[in-house]
């Protein structure tokens, strides 16, 4: 038995060391790792050295010329007592809704739609085109759709107040991004059309992936179109959901350009967004300070609910694992 014990040693130290590589063997993470090696670069020099510069000014007190003043925690203790700030932060939870939940929800349905109703009636062509349709706003740079908006919206001569009119709702009509009551609800409608393009591509990619036979059986079972959604589409395309929810939040909490173009932030602050409220503190009212505290603060919420959602993926992908075995 002593001797059988010392050759298991033996072999075992054999193993862990099993002496030197053929020069031309591939060494697989190696190589993977020289291929990390520019985009670690590039995330260095583009993320993360400009988020630690930025979170270094956040403790400072500086006009954005000569030398800034530590002023420690005190411009996160002003960040809390800030109406203005928390006030942006309520307009995002807005943004969310029309950038993330909206478009989602829409998206799902338009994509089983377009997937398992219009493409087996009318042909994948057509499905093709109105898929098209619907993702043509997300290729628009986001200034020229912004101008086009704000020439719809206008309230003297802009074609929604114009067709109100025609069809006999001209008491219907309002300054639609200069009224402080409803600026930010058109803001969400103008990025609910904007949105809503990314979250149907992606469903209907994941729909390529589903089963046939998942369909044909409900379909020989009597199931309606509304059963096989809610029962075969989506816990097939969960993966996508998470993605799409994922995306579209972060979107929304830092979206600034539709802002910028359609209302730069009004009126009255209406509209305002944290990354907007840190541009004009930042570069108008020169607190760089000020302002780099905001978009520190809004850098860790987006970290936190990303890191959040990716727990939550990872959770539901291993229940779900672990119901299959």
């Amino acid at each position: 038995m002593t001797v059988t014990v010392e050759k298991g040693a033996r072999a075992t130290r054999k193993n862990r060391h099993p002496g030197p590589r053929n020069p031309r063997s591939p060494h697989p993470r190696n190589s993977y790792a020289l291929f990390l090696l520019p985009g670690a670069l590039a995330a260095l020099a583009v993320i993360v050295i400009p988020f630690l510069m930025n979170t270094a000014v956040s403790f400072t007190s500086w006009q954005g010329v000569g030398d800034p003043k530590w002023t420690g925690l005190a411009n996160y203790r002003d960040l809390l007592g800030d109406s203005e700030f928390w006030a942006s932060f309520r307009h995002s939870l807005f943004m969310v809704v029309a950038m993330a939940a909206v478009p989602t929800l829409v998206g799902l349905v338009l994509a089983a739609a377009l997937f398992d109703y219009i493409a087996k009636h009318f042909g994948t062509r057509i499905a093709a085109i109105l898929r098209a349709c619907f993702y043509l706003p997300q290729v628009l740079p986001i200034a020229v759709a912004g101008i086009v908006w704000s020439w719809i919206l206008a309230p003297d001569n802009g074609s929604l107040n114009a067709l109100l009119k025609a069809v006999g709702l001209g008491s219907w009509q309002q300054d639609w991004l200069g009224d402080p009551d409803i600026a930010l609800y058109s803001v969400m409608g103008v990025m609910v059309w904007v949105q809503l393009g990314f979250p149907l591509v992606v469903f209907m990619a994941g729909l390529q992936r589903v089963d046939p036979q998942l369909y044909e059986a409900a379909e020989l079972d009597g199931a309606g179109w509304w059963r096989r959604f809610w029962h075969i589409t989506l816990p097939q395309i969960r993966p996508e959901i998470y993605v799409v929810l994922t995306w579209c939040t972060i979107a929304a909490l830092k979206v600034f350009g539709a802002v910028y173009v359609l209302t730069k932030g009004g009126p009255g602050g209406a509209t305002d967004v944290p990354s907007y409220f840190s541009f004009t503190t930042f570069f108008e009212k020169t607190q760089v300070g000020y302002g780099a505290a905001i978009s520190t603060v809004l850098t860790v919420i987006i970290l936190v609910l990303s890191l959040a959602f990716l727990k939550l993926q990872t959770r539901a992908e291993d229940a779900e694992e672990g119901a299959r075995t």
